[in-house]
């Protein structure tokens, strides 16, 4: 039950932060001195992940270039004696061949963004890590799922308890089984309007069986004429195989909104020791 690639869904155009985002990618937007892909990435290493998948699109090129080398700026450092801040840069270089990049040329919602990274996969589970969603926890939250996901296998997602009003902006789980941390579910539903199964709303981090990618083959529309990646989650329970909810141990933040990265950033900043 080994889990060692992830998917990073980052072709949105990010127009709740324009015009930032008019001229560089949202997921380069720096949260206190990283950008918000660097957190996901760091987030996955710590899970034992060794392959990425970067689903992107056009407008995009910074995120490539930004785990390149910087050979000149390392140079320059190293000239400089500037050991710390080279230590800094070299973390954020992937080795040749650990990132792969596939286009999605519409955007037609997250599970479209995610089977469109299908024939990078073979026959194995896969994460998904939404980048908007940033977690500050210890251990991080996808270790923490992979942890779990050992006893259990299946599909997991992470989930969290929100106000029954607020329901409407989620996926929502509808349980079967409560056993603490961890739960199993009967269903799962995108954005309910109104009579939300439960109030554990599914978070940016996923763990999906192989079989999941054969319900996202099937291409259906949901909630909003998308394809739904909750949809091919729901499929899974429908044919009798298990979808388990984690409730992790962290603080979420939502940085696709203005207010959310405004919080992460006085959080994360009162974490530094130095500021």
């Amino acid at each position: 039950r080994k889990v060692t690639k992830a998917i990073f869904p980052v072709a949105g155009l990010g127009t709740r932060f324009l015009p930032a985002t008019k001229s560089i990618p949202k997921e380069i937007m720096t949260l206190v001195d990283r950008p918000l892909i660097q957190y996901a990435i760091d987030e996955a290493r710590a899970a034992g992940i060794e392959e990425f998948i970067f689903v992107t699109s056009r407008g995009k090129g910074a995120l490539e270039d930004y785990f390149d080398h910087a050979h000149e700026l390392e140079s320059s450092l190293k000239k400089a004696g500037k050991t710390d801040l080279l230590d800094v840069l070299r973390a954020t270089n992937m080795d040749s061949g650990a990132i792969a990049y596939v286009r999605q040329h519409k955007a037609l919602g997250l599970g479209h963004a995610v089977w469109c990274a299908r024939r990078l996969l073979q026959d194995e589970a896969v994460a998904v890590i939404l980048t908007d969603d940033v977690i500050m926890g210890e251990p991080p939250c996808l270790q923490q799922m992979i942890e779990a996901y050992q006893e259990t296998g299946g599909t997991m997602v992470a989930t969290m308890e929100v106000p029954l009003e607020k329901t409407k902006s989620y996926g929502v789980l509808d349980v079967a089984e409560d056993m603490g941390a961890i739960v199993r579910a009967r269903g799962m539903v995108e954005k309910p309007k109104d009579n939300p199964p439960s109030n554990l709303a599914v978070i940016g981090r996923y763990i999906l069986a192989p079989t999941v990618m054969e319900n996202l083959n099937k291409l259906k529309q949901g909630a909003g004429g998308e394809i739904q990646l909750t949809d091919a989650i729901a499929d899974e329970i429908a044919e009798g195989r298990d979808v388990f909810g984690l409730r992790f141990r962290g603080q979420r933040f939502d940085c696709g909104s203005k207010a959310g990265f405004l919080q992460a950033t006085v959080a994360f900043g009162l974490a530094r020791d130095e500021l």
